[in-house]
């Protein structure tokens, strides 16, 4: 696995528009965009992913705007639900304590340890 590249970008109407690209095994690059809607829950957001065919239903759990911020989504895909945990960062170089802060949230929400990696700077 290898880190790809995410941008968030608020919209003027509060919503969020996602950008993620990432790299296939053969060296070339796949992207997606989302728009995600803001609800009535400050940081929480919805979107549709066509790509993956699932319902997303995603929360800023913690962000500083300069360092990081800590992403928990639940995916429903034919009826079956998933966690998502994502740590997003500015640079490739993330703190023991940021890490260590996003082993003990993705614990929190029933994510084995084992099912937790940090993944190499590329």
């Amino acid at each position: 696995m290898k880190m790809g590249t995410s941008m968030m970008l608020p919209t003027a109407g509060g919503d969020l528009d996602i950008s993620c690209t990432k790299q296939n095994a053969d060296g070339s690059c796949w992207k997606t965009t989302h728009l995600a809607k803001k609800t009535d829950i400050p940081g929480r957001f919805t979107f549709t992913s066509q790509r993956w065919n699932s319902e997303n239903d995603m929360r800023v759990v913690a962000v500083q705007y300069d360092d990081f911020a800590l992403i928990h989504t639940i995916k429903t895909k034919d009826g079956v639900t998933d966690v998502l945990n994502k740590l997003f960062s500015r640079t490739p170089e993330v703190s023991a304590a940021l890490q260590e802060k996003f082993m003990q949230f993705s614990l929190d929400t029933g994510i084995l340890s084992e099912n937790v990696t940090i993944l190499p700077k590329n």
